[in-house]
């Protein structure tokens, strides 16, 4: 099983690399990681590059709208082949689990190697222009994007399981579920917490923080790059709630990683029904 997963992992990652998508995603990512680095010092007045520290946070905006986006289309395509396509694939005698998790590894690889050229292409030019402080929370922040991208590849796999090899149709879902997840949660837990008592409204927006996986990673980088300083109180009441920045760390992980591993669990048994 171990060989038939690496095999249709490494097949789907070179699909992948060859595919014009991946290719605009990178040149676009590491274009756009490039001119947020630079963005800071231009807009105060000032020449050359940010340093480590405002360039993790002012990339974190940039990451919670763009990787869940890439991820979900990109997973959507790859993930929901044309009926015809499918019928082949899956008459192979590999589990569909397999080839399901198999074609999300690949998906991952190549996603993360094109975030890695953007975040290393920004991160040596920072260095070479600002030195290494604030390294480390650059570090999380790339961690972070790693992870929000393996959670929406999750997604865009139970999509694709559910919409049974039809692009169309899973594409239209995709995009309600970055619109949804990227900004309708925060607007809704917004809202809501605007018209109710303050402590109320410190817990709902904690709830929305930790169960959507956008405001986990959000939080969570804002953590890494600036620690306490970076947060407003609503999220000095998070800090309240987990009992200190080790404990949030700790439980907007763990709600990152139950969205990588719950969908793709969903997907392998929706698709283990599903009649091609």
């Amino acid at each position: 099983m171990k060989g038939a997963l690496l095999l249709v992992a490494r097949q789907e990652l070179l699909l992948a690399v060859r595919s014009r998508w991946t290719v605009i995603f990178t040149l676009v990512f590491a274009f756009l990681s490039l001119a947020v680095a630079a963005s800071g010092y231009v807009l105060s007045g000032g020449s050359g590059f940010q340093d480590f520290a405002r360039t993790s946070a002012s990339l974190v905006q940039l990451v919670i709208l763009v990787v869940p986006l890439a991820s979900l289309l990109m997973g959507a395509l790859a993930l929901a082949p044309e009926r015809g396509a499918a019928e082949l694939l899956f008459s192979q005698p590999v589990s569909r689990a397999t080839i399901l998790f198999g074609e999300m590894l690949g998906l991952f690889g190549a996603l993360a190697s094109a975030q890695l050229i953007g975040f290393g292409l920004a991160g040596a030019v920072v260095f070479r222009s600002s030195g290494e402080e604030g390294g480390a929370g650059y570090l999380v922040l790339v961690g972070g994007s790693l992870l929000l991208t393996a959670a929406f590849l999750s997604l865009a796999a139970l999509i694709a399981a559910g919409a049974a090899g039809r692009r169309a149709r899973a594409l239209a879902i995709a995009l309600v579920v970055w619109f949804v997840g990227a900004i309708l949660v925060d607007l809704l837990a917004l809202g809501v917490a605007s018209l109710l008592p303050s402590y109320a409204a410190s817990r709902v927006l904690i709830v929305s923080v930790i169960l959507n996986p956008v405001g986990a990673v959000r939080t969570g980088a804002l953590l890494g790059i600036e620690g306490t300083a970076a947060f407003g109180s609503a999220s000095l009441a998070l800090l309240r709630f987990t009992r200190g920045p080790a404990g949030a760390a700790l439980i907007l992980w763990l709600s990152v990683v139950a969205w990588v591993i719950g969908p793709a669990l969903l997907a392998a048994r929706r698709l283990r029904r599903v009649d091609l």
